[in-house]
């Protein structure tokens, strides 16, 4: 499309488009005489073969993922990784196989939170060598938000609250270690603030220490066939159709 081209592709004016106002199309640059590399090509400097277990929310012999370092616009966006060094055209049988079970299972685990509509999974593999999809969570009602455009919508939404971000990850953590593997990420420690004692006219007195304690055990820890969840205070469970497979990938 030429530079000065008033033609601007039909998107532009869908409700999902992340903008609005005078837009003009960039110039397409020519051909490169060859591809860059890409991160990690050499598998020495591979930062996905690098980076220990400690840096992600679930480990497994071979998958890990792992979350963004910070909360960003959507509740959660998470990194699907194969351990193995290898490109998605080489995964062997057993990898491959794997990879669908992986797919769905951490989509179901995504959308097992409280809020989220729909979960997107994307692959480009224009930035690393290293197999990574991305998970990406929908907004429950945030209908703006759906399809192509979810992930600029990433970057240009408030972050959502950290609290929030790091009780969704740990709750994805531990509905995949039901499936086997480890989560490497606990809830965040609720900041209990109970009076010492009940109001005047009882006798019993409370502990706010052994009463906050209570609260703060494993997040694995709630019963095991609720499903509910709310912002704070959530609780893990698998889903009734948590697998249809019933096979544990490690």
């Amino acid at each position: 499309m030429p530079h000065d081209s008033p033609i601007l592709p039909e998107f532009v004016n869908w409700p999902t488009f992340p903008f609005e106002g005078h837009l003009r199309v960039k110039r397409v640059d020519a051909p490169a005489a060859e591809e860059p590399p890409r991160q990690g090509e050499d598998p020495s400097t591979c930062q996905a073969c690098l980076a220990s277990d400690d840096a992600y929310i679930w480990v497994a012999d071979r998958w890990r993922v792992r979350a963004l370092d910070r909360p960003t616009g959507l509740p959660i966006v998470l990194i699907l990784e194969s351990r193995s060094h290898l490109d998605l055209g080489d995964l062997p049988n057993l990898l491959a196989a794997e990879l669908g079970v992986m797919t769905v299972r951490l989509e179901r685990a995504i959308r097992s939170l409280h809020g989220i509509a729909r979960v997107h999974v994307n692959r480009w593999g224009d930035g690393s060598a290293h197999l990574h999809l991305w998970f990406l969570a929908r907004p429950f009602g945030q209908l703006q938000l759906r399809g192509t455009f979810l992930s600029l919508w990433d970057d240009i939404l408030p972050a959502v609250p950290e609290a929030q971000w790091r009780e969704n990850l740990a709750m994805v953590a531990a509905w995949l270690a039901e499936f086997g593997g480890r989560a490497l990420v606990e809830p965040p420690r609720i900041d209990w603030q109970a009076p010492s004692r009940f109001e005047k006219g009882t006798t019993e007195v409370v502990d706010a220490g052994v009463l906050g304690s209570s609260l703060e055990g494993p997040i694995g820890a709630a019963t095991p066939d609720s499903r509910h969840a709310s912002e704070n205070g959530s609780v893990v469970s698998r889903p009734a159709d948590a697998d249809p497979t019933g096979s544990d990938v490690a």
